[in-house]
C-alpha cells in the first residue's frame, strides 16, 4: 500500500465518514470506537498470520477475519455476535480486547460495509503514525461527546507532551500510570524515547521499550480496551503478549511494583466510593477508605490517596508528574498531612497552575505537580517550590481556542530539565511583577496556613480593568464552569449525607 499523504488522508476521511453514517443510527463515537477496535484487531491478526509474517496466533478459525468477510445479512450479524462472545474467553491481550464485548451495529448492511472498508486496507503495512492519528482522533472526538462522560479518560495531548518533555524519560526505565485512561501518557513517553532526536536506541532498548517499559491500571473496562488497542496500534506490546494494563483498582494495595517514572492524571472527583444494592433494591453509594500501612493519612479523598500511592510506587530515584485538582493544594486535615509529608520525603520542585477549560470534564481547576522521590532523611528534601502560573489571565476554550503545545513552551524553558538548579525567576517585585515563574522557599510554604500550596501573585486583569472585559461568550463560559463546579461539590456533599 502506498504511504502517500493523499492516501493517508483518504483512509482517515473514510474512517470518519463511516462514523458519521453510524451516528445517524444512534451509534455514538464510543460504540463506533469499540466496534472498530474489535474489527481492526481481527484484520491485523489476519495480516500477521499471512506472508511475510506467517505467525501462529491464538484465534480459532471459526472466529477469524475470513469468517466475517464470507458472510452477509442476518447470518453475518448472528456470527459477529457469537464471535465476540467466544473471543471474550481468550487469554492474553486477545481476551482483554474482547472482554464484555457486544455488537452495537444492528444494521447488517452497515456492519458489512464497515468490515469491507477495513478489509480493503493493509493495516500492518500502514505507518504507526497514520494508524495512531486515526485512533487518537476518534478518541478525542469521543471525549468531546460530553454526554458519554468519556472526557474524564482523556487528558489533552499537548499537556501530556509538555509533562513528558519536562520529565525526559530515559531508555530501559519503567514507566507507570495507575489510572491510565486511553493511554495518552504511555504514547507520549514512547514517542519521546523512540524519537531519534532524543536517543539512538539499540535493538535491546527498542525491545524493552515495546514490551517491558509500561505498567498501567484502568478499572473502566471500555477505557481499558481502548487503551490496549491504542498501544497496539502504536507498536507497544504485541498481539499475543500478556497485557500490561491491569483492570484492578491501583489504590487497593501496594503490589510491590517500583518504577522509575509515574506520569498520570488520576480521575477527577474527590470521593472514592463503591455502589451496591440495598435490601429495598435501591442503589446506594458507600465511601471507600483505603487502609494502607504505607499511607500517611487515611482518607476517602481519591486524589490524596493517589498522591500517597504514587509516592509508594516510585523507586528511591523515581520521578513523578501528576495532574491534580486545586483541593490537593489547600485542603486541611488529611490534605495538610499529605502535603507536609510530600515536601519532607520528596523534592517537590515544580507546580504548573493550569487554566480552566482545557479538560473535557467541566469546571476543573487543576495543576501539575512534579516531584522526585528520595531516600529516608532527617531533613526535608524540598528546599524550594517553583510555581508557573499559567492560569491567571489565560483564556482557553475547547472549541475556539484549545490548548496547544506551543502555549507551554515558555514553561518548558523555565522548567530547564537539563539543569533544574540553574533556573531563573521571570517574576520580580519591581521590574516584572507580571512574571509567571516564581520560587517559594520551603520555610515560607510550611509557615502558610495548612501548608497551602495554592499560591497566586498575579492580578486578574478582568477584575481590575472593566473596560477590557473578555468576550461575552468567554465570560458566560466562566460562569457556567463555576456553576458546574459548585453543583459537583454539592452533589458530593449530598452523597456523603445520604449515602446515595
Amino acid at each position: 500500500m502506498s504511504n502517500e499523504p493523499s492516501n493517508t488522508s483518504g483512509i482517515i476521511s473514510k474512517v470518519w465518514s463511516f462514523c458519521n453514517t453510524l451516528r445517524d443510527d444512534g451509534v455514538g463515537y464510543g460504540d463506533y470506537l469499540e466496534q472498530l477496535t474489535y474489527l481492526l484487531f481481527l484484520k491485523m491478526a489476519d495480516e500477521f498470520s499471512k506472508p511475510p509474517y506467517n505467525r501462529k496466533l491464538p484465534i480459532p478459525k471459526e472466529c477469524n477475519w475470513e469468517s466475517l468477510t464470507a458472510k452477509r445479512g442476518a447470518e453475518l450479524e448472528s456470527h459477529y455476535t457469537t464471535l465476540l462472545r467466544e473471543l471474550s474467553h481468550s487469554k492474553a491481550i486477545l481476551g482483554q480486547i474482547f472482554i464484555k464485548s457486544q455488537n452495537k451495529i444492528q444494521d447488517p448492511a452497515k456492519l458489512f460495509k464497515l468490515i469491507d472498508m477495513i478489509d480493503k486496507e493493509q493495516w500492518t503495512m500502514m505507518g504507526t503514525d497514520v494508524k495512531g492519528k486515526i485512533y487518537e482522533g476518534l478518541l478525542e472526538k469521543n471525549a468531546e461527546d460530553t454526554k458519554s462522560g468519556a472526557g474524564q479518560y482523556f487528558t489533552p495531548r499537548p499537556l501530556i507532551k509538555a509533562m513528558v518533555t519536562c520529565v525526559q524519560p530515559q531508555p530501559m526505565k519503567s514507566i507507570a500510570d495507575p489510572a491510565c485512561g486511553t493511554g495518552g501518557f504511555f504514547l507520549a513517553a514512547y514517542d519521546y524515547i523512540s524519537d531519534s532526536k532524543n536517543f539512538t536506541l539499540t535493538k535491546e532498548q527498542k525491545e524493552f521499550l515495546k514490551n517491558s517499559s509500561f505498567y498501567g491500571n484502568e478499572i473502566v473496562a471500555g477505557a481499558r480496551r481502548l487503551a490496549l488497542m491504542n498501544m497496539f496500534l502504536h507498536n507497544i506490546g504485541d498481539i499475543d503478549s500478556e497485557t500490561f494494563i491491569l483492570p484492578t483498582d491501583s489504590l487497593v494495595a501496594d503490589t510491590g511494583l517500583r518504577v522509575d517514572y509515574v506520569l498520570t492524571n488520576p480521575p477527577f472527583g474527590k470521593k472514592s466510593s463503591m455502589t451496591f444494592t440495598n435490601e429495598e433494591g435501591e442503589q446506594e453509594k458507600e465511601g471507600l477508605t483505603y487502609n494502607r500501612q504505607d499511607f500517611w493519612a487515611t482518607t476517602s479523598n481519591k486524589q490524596l490517596n493517589f498522591v500517597q500511592h504514587i509516592r509508594t510506587m516510585l523507586k528511591t530515584s523515581g520521578k513523578a508528574a501528576v495532574v491534580l485538582p486545586d483541593n490537593v493544594l489547600f485542603e486541611g486535615g488529611a490534605g495538610e498531612t499529605v502535603r507536609k509529608k510530600i515536601l519532607e520525603t520528596t523534592d517537590l520542585h515544580t507546580i504548573l497552575r493550569l487554566p480552566t477549560s482545557i479538560f473535557y470534564a467541566q469546571g476543573v481547576k487543576a495543576n501539575v505537580l512534579f516531584f522526585d522521590n528520595k531516600p529516608a532523611s532527617k531533613d526535608p528534601w524540598t528546599s524550594e517550590v517553583w510555581i508557573y502560573d499559567y492560569r491567571t489571565n489565560i483564556r482557553h476554550t475547547l472549541k475556539k481556542s484549545p490548548l496547544k503545545f506551543e502555549d507551554l513552551k515558555e514553561f518548558i524553558e523555565c522548567y530547564n530539565a537539563t539543569n533544574r538548579h540553574k533556573r531563573k525567576e521571570t517574576w520580580h517585585p519591581s521590574s516584572n511583577p507580571e512574571g509567571r515563574w516564581r520560587k517559594f522557599p520551603y520555610d515560607e510554604i510550611v509557615s502558610r496556613d495548612k501548608t497551602s500550596l495554592d499560591i497566586t501573585w498575579l492580578k486578574d486583569k478582568s477584575l481590575a480593568d472593566l473596560d477590557n472585559l473578555p468576550d461575552p461568550d468567554v465570560l458566560a463560559n466562566d460562569i457556567i464552569e463555576n456553576l458546574e463546579a459548585g453543583i459537583e461539590s454539592f452533589k458530593e456533599i449530598m452523597v456523603t449525607i445520604n449515602g446515595k
